[in-house]
């Protein structure tokens, strides 16, 4: 696919703190169509931070933030967020439980949890093409309470896409999942990734065996500074990645997804 010379999302010199503390330090970043990204990193190394920092609910101390063009500071920050879609399992708890799959999506439209704007037919002609892409067409009358974690993740995709964002941002998406679920669901994205007018995917994460081979950049955080940027290929090495978890880490390649081990000694290693 030709990429385009202008970034969807361009981050530069983002500083942010909190009294004495520096949440994120000189962080510059570019997404641009085409590009499907991990934000890898371990806990604590300013992956939320950034999130909170991008849909507006943290301020940045200084540097810019800018999605297609229109800057943060200067553009309405509503609309801004509506254009980063972000599918986070802290939004599941305020989500009412007697609510129907398809009014959650249709909620994504206009950035409310607990829909209570006025729906239209389009509208849920809209959601239910989603659910569809979704695989989770069954699921549309179907009430929160009764979703498993697997089928709350897919709703939640098909919300964030309600908007038509120019960014989607899935926050550890698999938190919670037995191997099996995170599995399928891991191949379900891979395929969201690949299909024709997918918009960019960022994928949170501190495991390297949920990033698929769909994923062509990465973004590599530590105590809140960028340790790497860029093509898969020159940011996911054992080098880059030993100086992110701050220890000797070891990657590996089986059948296309990757693996971090711990190396022992000579002949031994033990898989994180």
């Amino acid at each position: 696919m030709k990429r385009s010379t202008s970034p969807l999302l361009a981050v530069s010199s983002l500083h942010v703190l909190r009294d004495a503390t520096t949440i994120l330090r000189d962080v510059s970043w570019q997404v641009r169509r085409g590009e499907h990204w991990v934000i890898l990193g371990p806990n604590g190394c300013g992956k939320t931070s950034l999130l909170r920092t991008l849909t507006g609910y943290l301020s940045p101390s200084s540097g810019a933030i800018s999605v297609f063009g229109q800057v943060y500071g200067e553009t309405d920050w509503r609309d801004l967020r509506l254009r980063i879609g972000l599918v986070s399992s802290s939004l599941q708890s305020s989500i009412p439980a007697a609510e129907p799959a398809i009014e959650t999506v249709i909620s994504g439209k206009f950035a409310q949890l607990n829909l209570w704007a006025k729906t239209t037919r389009p509208d849920r002609a809209q959601a239910l093409r989603l659910l569809r892409q979704m695989g989770a067409a069954p699921l549309a009358e179907r009430e929160w309470q009764y979703l498993s974690q697997g089928e709350r993740q897919r709703v939640l995709i098909a919300r964030a896409l309600m908007a038509r964002p120019k960014l989607l941002i899935l926050d550890e998406p698999c938190a919670g999942f037995d191997p099996l679920t995170r599995e399928h669901f891991l191949g379900f994205i891979n395929r969201l990734a690949r299909r024709r007018g997918s918009p960019p995917l960022g994928l949170v994460t501190h495991h390297v065996e949920e990033i698929t081979p769909a994923f062509t950049h990465a973004l590599l955080l530590r105590a809140g500074q960028v340790v790497a940027a860029g093509p898969r290929a020159t940011t996911l090495t054992s080098r880059a990645l030993s100086q992110t978890f701050g220890a000797a880490v070891r990657l590996s390649n089986h059948g296309g997804r990757l693996r971090l081990s711990l190396p022992r000694s000579a002949g031994d290693a033990r898989v994180l």
